[in-house]
């Protein structure tokens, strides 16, 4: 199992994130307690553990689905890579993508499995994936899908009663009659790195769903301009709230900035993997704030500056615009890295000598 981290505990000398866990069954039965807990995750730092969400056995298999497509070799790996033309899925190669505005390249691969290309199998959605997924496409991406997004459509069923928002109303923006960005990821990061995996980032669609055995995400909270570190859990998801998500309910959600670092102390020396799986709108949705359906929403909207949470902007857009500003061969300058921002809280732009055009190192 790649990543696991029993000859190399996470270090006690690092910061780190006070995030709270969340039991799913206990959400799942309804429970109050439990559901103020999550309610206060998602609109203060904007990330959680999730125990208890019944996902294991898929995840530790795709780690090793992971391991065995990133093992490829590289010429078999570039068949499938994504381009620069703002497209998702598909293999991304170490250092193709910027991590700061000094256009800085990143250091990690990944490989993302589109969820429309898991449901629709083996009919492509989208595109072709190598040897290794379609082999183990049935008995090992299909369901991690699936689980997966019955999580995260849990937990965007509390979102939407919480925001007073219509039953339905948020699981009407993602129903798969139509493709959408939602995606499951297997990333690498090579051992003995000094510099940033991927940059300071919101990510780009509703709810993340994240496993990893070593440390290494970083998260900033809001009005800080310090890095802590997201110590793993095992047997515990990190869940996180994302920009379509944020922008949705008008910022009551929080998206808020994360980064993958080299992993500390100790851990540095293996090779990192994380799986994630990101749910995303559907591709015509419009990012805007669903202020006519909550009077929450709207009282939020009412309060922040004009246009705030209209973006005027499609799911697709939005997701294709990010990324296609991040790809490397599309550097024109500094203005190409802010272009690929999202949601990112008013800090990471006002501070941008701070944190945006500094090269990154670990904390």
């Amino acid at each position: 199992m790649p990543g696991l981290t029993a000859t190399a505990p996470f270090p006690d000398d690092v910061p780190v994130a006070p995030l709270v866990v969340i039991d799913y069954q206990l959400l799942l039965q309804g429970d109050k307690t439990e559901i103020g807990k999550l309610w206060r995750a998602g609109t203060e730092l904007g990330f959680w553990y999730l125990k208890n969400h019944g996902v294991e056995g898929e995840v530790n298999r795709m780690f090793d689905l992971g391991a065995d497509s990133l093992d490829l070799p590289v010429e078999e790996l570039m068949k499938f890579e994504q381009g620069d033309n703002g497209d998702s899925f598909g293999y991304k190669a170490r250092g193709t993508i910027q991590t700061d505005a000094n256009g800085t390249r990143d250091n990690v691969e990944f490989l993302n499995i589109a969820q429309d290309d898991a449901l629709s199998w083996p009919r492509p959605t989208h595109r072709t994936y190598p040897s290794t997924v379609n082999t183990h496409m049935k008995d090992t991406v299909i369901p991690f899908v699936r689980k997966s997004m019955d999580v995260n459509y849990t937990i965007l069923a509390i979102f939407e009663r919480q925001l007073g928002l219509p039953r339905g109303a948020l699981a009407s923006l993602h129903s798969t009659e139509e493709p959408c960005g939602s995606e499951a990821r297997c990333i690498k990061t090579p051992p003995n790195q000094s510099s940033t995996g991927v940059g300071a980032h919101t990510d780009f669609g509703t709810l993340t769903f994240l496993h990893n055995r070593l440390g290494g995400l970083q998260v900033m909270p809001s009005g800080t301009q310090k890095w802590l570190y997201i110590k793993p859990l095992f047997g515990h998801a990190v869940c996180n709230v994302g920009d379509a998500l944020s922008i949705f309910s008008g910022g009551i959600l929080r998206s808020n900035v994360h980064r993958v670092m080299p992993p500390p102390g100790a851990q540095a020396q293996f090779e990192r993997y994380s799986i994630s799986f990101f749910t995303r709108p559907r591709n015509s949705v419009i990012l805007r704030a669903q202020r006519e359906h909550s009077d929450m929403v709207a009282k939020a909207v009412a309060s922040a500056p004009d246009g705030a949470f209209e973006t005027g902007s499609t799911s697709a857009e939005w997701i294709s615009r990010r990324i296609r500003k991040l790809r490397l061969n599309n550097r024109k300058g500094p203005e190409t890295w802010y272009a690929s921002m999202g949601t990112e809280h008013d800090g990471i732009k006002r501070r941008a000598g701070a944190v945006a055009l500094a090269p990154s190192r670990p904390v």
